[in-house]
């Protein structure tokens, strides 16, 4: 009987039948063998680069206080209003907040395409890299879809990392830890944690783990202050990921600062909450103007508010659409209450009609 051939090939052994080899009565379990490994965990490496000179350290994102998850403003025909944009983000800037999350759930980059969303990263690293921090939002729930982004997002040159557990179609705990260490050794990564959106906590012993890589910056935390103080105790950085919980999770269980909804409207008195100290007279000013914005889910009640402030065009991406009248008129009411000079842009505030909105479902 002729004799099997062996064919090396990347560490495994094959057998090969050879050409004039037959066996009438078994060929096909003769010629093929099952292989122990035919796929290898490390055989499709992440397009990392070790060019450090122009990259942001993780120490540089742990410093940030006050980080604003940035709006992204359309134009009636549904695309991105980038002049709008802009002034969004200048206006970040001149308020003091020191890194924008780009596509983020208040960004909708849920709504986006992959292409949209690396191009707007790319776009605001372009134009504000050198003025703020830049951090976008390279999450999935595949985690094939998590590395090709955030591989892209650090080529474009964005400062750092934020990544969301994998929602919907839950993993173990040990998948979790799989699916953030395949992106964590590309560059300064921040880990948010949002139960209420992903159906799944990740819980303190996962973080810990995640923590021996030195690209952890932290955890966006949205659980409570509890679990932000767990953390600070162990020396991990925290943002929180509540407006209304934020000044007393800064001041009183050592959150390093914010990721900020409400900061999209008032820059300046949410810095002021991250950096003035301990003041409870101005986060009880702020209380009112931060159950408004949540009352429904975010970010209608920030795209509502953005335009009657008259600085982006009121037009929403479907499934989101404007609050009813009763609560654009109880906005109002908040900026003259505030005071219209803490808020962004320059136009007098309105109350706008229903037939004033653009929704838009094909972009």
């Amino acid at each position: 009987m002729a004799t099997l051939k062996s064919v090396c090939f990347r560490g495994s052994t094959f057998p090969v039948c050879p050409s004039n080899f037959t066996n009438t009565r078994n060929t096909r379990s003769s010629c093929w063998r099952p292989t122990q490994a035919a796929v290898k965990s490390n055989f499709h490496l992440p397009m990392r680069s070790f060019e450090l000179k122009n990259r942001t350290s993780p120490e540089d994102i742990k410093a940030l206080r006050l980080i604003t998850a940035i709006k992204t403003p359309y134009l009636p025909d549904g695309r991105f209003d980038l002049e709008a944009y802009d002034d969004l983000v200048n206006m970040q800037i001149g308020q003091g907040a020191e890194g924008v999350i780009v596509g983020g759930t208040t960004g909708e980059g849920q709504l986006m395409s992959w292409e949209e969303h690396i191009m707007l990263i790319a776009h605001t690293v372009n134009c504000f890299g050198g003025k703020i921090k830049v951090i976008g939002n390279t999450g999935s729930n595949s985690t094939r879809e998590a590395i090709h982004a955030t591989e892209q997002g650090f080529a474009v040159g964005m400062h750092a990392a934020l990544h969301i557990n994998p929602y919907y179609g839950k993993t173990s705990l040990d998948g979790m830890v799989a699916h953030f260490q395949s992106v964590l050794s590309m560059g300064p990564t921040i880990i948010y944690n949002v139960p209420a959106r992903t159906g799944q906590d990740i819980p303190p012993h996962v973080i810990q783990t995640l923590a021996e890589s030195v690209n952890l910056a932290g955890v966006k935390e949205c659980v409570g202050n509890d679990r932000i103080k767990q953390y600070t105790d162990d020396g991990i950085v925290v943002w929180s990921g509540n407006d209304d919980q934020c000044h007393d999770a800064r001041w009183g269980y050592g959150a390093t600062g914010v990721v900020s909804v409400a900061s999209n409207l008032v820059p300046g008195l949410m810095r002021e909450l991250m950096f003035g100290g301990v003041n409870p007279t101005l986060n009880s000013k702020l209380l009112p103007l931060i159950d408004w914005l949540f009352h429904m889910p975010n970010p209608i009640g920030l795209n509502t508010a953005l335009a009657q402030l008259g600085v982006i065009r009121p037009v929403f991406r479907l499934p989101f659409v404007p609050l009813p009248v009763d609560k654009r008129i109880e906005f109002a009411n908040l900026v003259k209450e505030i005071g219209r000079e803490h808020f962004v842009g320059n136009k007098v505030v309105e109350v706008l009609d229903d037939d004033d909105f653009f929704l838009v479902s094909r972009y």
